[in-house]
């Protein structure tokens, strides 16, 4: 029996997620961008940062570069580039490196968590629609 070939489409892999930060980035203009969009990294989007300066003087700049280059989509800004990243409030960015651990390190957005109420486990996507919402 001769066996075909996958297509494309069978082995197509989900790359980018989208997220909505809990407080948003608040441009020059004042307005504020919440939706956004990231990408998977790339072994070079983990290389190329240790070799910036920046990231060298203070190794904490290591996530506001990465996240620079990973996302792909943040509201009406034309360009994310890490003068963005650093004018976020920290709750945004702790929010940004949560997120980037749990889609690349983990491999899902898939969190399991409990009902208060009757204590029943369930599965949520951290990258999905927001809560209450199918």
């Amino acid at each position: 029996m001769r066996r075909s070939a996958p297509t494309v489409d069978a082995v197509r892999m989900r790359t980018e997620f989208t997220f909505e930060l809990p407080r948003g980035y608040v441009d020059e203009s004042g307005t504020v961008h919440r939706e956004g969009a990231m990408r998977l990294a790339t072994a070079k989007d983990e290389l190329i940062p240790l070799q910036d300066v920046r990231v060298r003087e203070n190794p904490p700049y290591l996530s506001v570069v990465l996240l620079a280059r990973v996302i792909t989509r943040l509201g009406a800004v034309p360009q994310v580039h890490d003068g963005v990243v650093e004018s976020m409030f920290a709750s945004d960015l702790a929010f940004l490196q949560d997120f980037y651990r749990q889609i690349n390190a983990e491999g899902h957005t898939l969190a399991t968590v409990a009902c208060p109420s009757c204590a029943e486990s369930f599965e949520v996507d951290l990258a999905g629609s927001r809560l209450g919402e199918s």
